[in-house]
C-alpha cells in the first residue's frame, strides 16, 4: 500500500497570508493524488484531483503541484487564505475521487485562521 504523511499537522494563519501543506507518498501514484477540505459537521469537499487539476467551482486561490520521482511529493497552496478555508486538509491516492481517507491521522493537516 501507498503510505501518505502530509506536513505540517496543523498550522494558525492570518488572513491573506500564503498557506502550504506537503503530502509525501511512499511510492509514485502516478499523479492520483487529490486533495479535500473537510469541516466540522460537514462532507469533505474535493478541491484538487490529478495532483493539478481545480475540481469546478474551487477558487483560484487553491493550486496543487506534484514532483518527485515520479510523483511522490504533492503540495497545496492557498494564496491569501480567507476566513472560510479553516478546516482539515487530507490527501487521498486514488484513480476515482470517494473519499476514503477520512480519520487516517498521517495526512491530516488542521489550518486555523487567527482573527
Amino acid at each position: 500500500d501507498i503510505i501518505l504523511t502530509q506536513s505540517p499537522k496543523s498550522q494558525s494563519v492570518s488572513p491573506g497570508e500564503t498557506v502550504s501543506i506537503s503530502c509525501t507518498a511512499s511510492s509514485s501514484t502516478s499523479d492520483y493524488l487529490h486533495w479535500y477540505l473537510q469541516k466540522p459537521g460537514e462532507a469533505p469537499k474535493l478541491l484538487v484531483y490529478a495532483a493539478t487539476t481545480r475540481h469546478s467551482g474551487i477558487p483560484g486561490r487553491f493550486s496543487g503541484s506534484g514532483y518527485g520521482s515520479p510523483y511522490t511529493h504533492y503540495t497545496l497552496t492557498i494564496s491569501g487564505v480567507q476566513a472560510e478555508d479553516a478546516g482539515d486538509y487530507y490527501c487521498q491516492q486514488g484513480v476515482s475521487f470517494p473519499f476514503s481517507q477520512a480519520g487516517k491521522g498521517n495526512h491530516t493537516a488542521t489550518i486555523q485562521i487567527l482573527n
